[in-house]
């Protein structure tokens, strides 16, 4: 009995961490404790812990004086919706959720099991770094865990929740995961903070300016998601493996879904008769998927493209979209690397791939030039013809020039393509071409600009319509809005057994 009372102890302050009085402390400033967030995050009851009584090695610098259960990580498996995750939470309250040898062996090990059972890993991350007081011993656990990011990568989804501090090496593990998470005004990722960056460059800044939520949301493109607080973030977590399978080898679970008519009448109309006026692209996804389930992925990082996940007919898939509302919807550097990476997430986990598409081309000008437009929007070419998943494409008014191949085109193996009357595909756009073609005629003309009117038009009633494309096979079908929904549920059910042998490779170059 004396045994098992020990043992009772024991978890009892594994479970405490560093004690009750930092607990307060950290609910204090609107935060929860490593435990609270898991048993927030997983279904009631679903929780077992792995590794509760580790304790580090060290005996150096009086620290075989604070040994403390658990070791400032709490780690294990449960379900999400009654399927299986694992999680680890970093534990702030014990050496400031700093990672020793043992901290990290325990987040190891249920990435290897996680690899081994096929099912999603989250890391809840809330720690000040490595232990200092371990030297190159911390400094390899965090290798060991950079190495099963990579082994995980497109074998089960990896997700990152950023809750509290961030900082150093820690910030490359929740890099190479899929998904990253931040909250706001309580969590920052840097390399190096304010006070060293202060030192070298003489720049002051805050921390949340240096790598707060908003920061890398809006400017990096570090994070994903932001969320007001932990509770959101959680939940955010919870929204996202709704729309993923388990592992690569599966698909994502359907949800129940009668189909109807699918006729959607308030598309039609939604694209200006001027093709130089903006509509919002949000308007058309939500006009095609089902009610309430669009879900955005980087919302606030190049917003001349969009990305999300979304259900079509029950079924998860995944969007890429230009939006006309931001920069015309051009591709540019970020646009171009936010939307490959989403890409290759989606054709890793078998999400088909819709594109909507109103590009007018790449943006232009040195900026885009000397900062490697070309080199970055071969990301995005890369990454459509490596997918092997369903790809079917919408044309909703603009495909003009390398963009049009870029976005999704037949011409690198998309499945489907449909154009709505409206479309446009060409080279580049009336006016600039006319100015081009007919450029002696409209030198020579007595009224110069009435003839290049007259000339953009005859380039227009050519070149600005889907139907040369049409004819060429090039696009399979010109539809109207309206009915895009019920086009789409039909072309993606009937590709759902589709099966691609590329040739046998250790890898392709992706041009990084």
């Amino acid at each position: 009995m004396d045994k098992i009372k020990q043992l009772q102890e024991k978890l009892q302050q594994a479970y405490l961490g560093g004690g009750q009085i930092r607990i307060d402390k950290q609910h204090a400033k609107g935060q929860l404790t490593a435990r609270e967030r898991i048993q927030y995050l997983l279904d009631d009851g679903s929780f077992e812990e792995i590794g509760a009584l580790v304790v580090h090695r060290t005996t150096d610098f009086g620290m075989d004086k604070q040994k403390i259960y658990g070791d400032g990580v709490v780690t294990g498996y449960g379900t999400i919706n009654e399927r299986l995750v694992y999680v680890f939470a970093q534990d702030f309250t014990v050496f400031g959720g700093s990672l020793s040898e043992t901290h990290a062996e325990k987040i190891c090990k249920i990435m290897d099991m996680a690899i081994q059972v096929g099912a999603p890993v989250i890391g809840l991350n809330d720690s000040g770094g490595a232990r200092i007081q371990e030297g190159v011993r911390s400094l390899g656990g965090y290798a060991d865990i950079f190495y099963r990011n990579v082994q995980a990568s497109g074998v089960i989804p990896q997700i990152s929740a950023i809750m509290g501090p961030c900082a150093g090496g820690a910030v490359y593990s929740p890099a190479m995961t899929d998904f990253t998470i931040m909250v706001e005004q309580t969590s920052y990722m840097f390399v190096t903070g304010p006070n060293v960056v202060k030192t070298v460059t003489n720049e002051t800044v805050t921390s949340e300016e240096l790598g707060g939520a908003h920061t890398h949301a809006s400017k990096s493109g570090v994070t994903h998601m932001t969320a007001s607080n932990d509770i959101e973030a959680l939940e955010s977590i919870k929204r996202l493996l709704s729309y993923m399978p388990q592992n690569n080898r599966v698909l994502t679970p359907e949800l129940g879904f009668t189909l109807g008519d699918e006729i959607r009448e308030e598309l039609e109309g939604i694209v200006p008769e001027s093709a130089n006026k903006p509509y919002d692209i949000i308007t058309v996804i939500k006009g095609i998927v089902d009610s309430h389930s669009f879900y955005e992925i980087h919302k606030e990082y190049a917003d001349n493209i969009v990305v999300g996940f979304a259900r079509l007919a029950g079924k998860s898939i995944g969007i890429v979209a230009n939006q006309p509302m931001s920069l015309a919807g051009v591709l540019d550097v970020e646009s171009s690397k936010k939307a490959a990476r989403f890409v290759r997430f989606c054709d890793s986990f078998n999400i088909p791939l819709l594109v909507l598409e109103d590009v007018p081309g790449f943006l232009p000008g040195t900026d885009q030039e000397w900062n490697g437009i070309i080199v970055n929007g071969a990301k995005l070419l890369y990454a459509f013809s490596e997918a092997t998943v369903p790809r079917i494409t919408v044309i909703t008014r603009k495909a003009y020039g390398g963009a049009y191949d870029v976005m999704n085109s037949k011409h690198i193996g998309a499945d489907m393509n449909f154009a709505w009357p409206s479309a446009e595909i060409a080279v580049m756009g009336a006016k600039g071409a006319s100015e081009i073609i007919f450029r002696k005629e409209i030198a020579k003309a007595d009224d110069s600009q009435a003839m290049l009117l007259q000339k953009e038009k005859e380039y227009a009633e050519k070149f600005a319509n889907p139907y040369s494309a049409v004819e060429r096979g090039f696009i399979d079908e010109v539809i109207l809005p309206k009915n895009t929904r019920r086009k789409l549920i039909k072309a993606f059910a009937m590709l759902e057994g589709k099966e691609v042998n590329r040739p046998k490779r250790k890898h392709g170059n992706i041009p990084l």
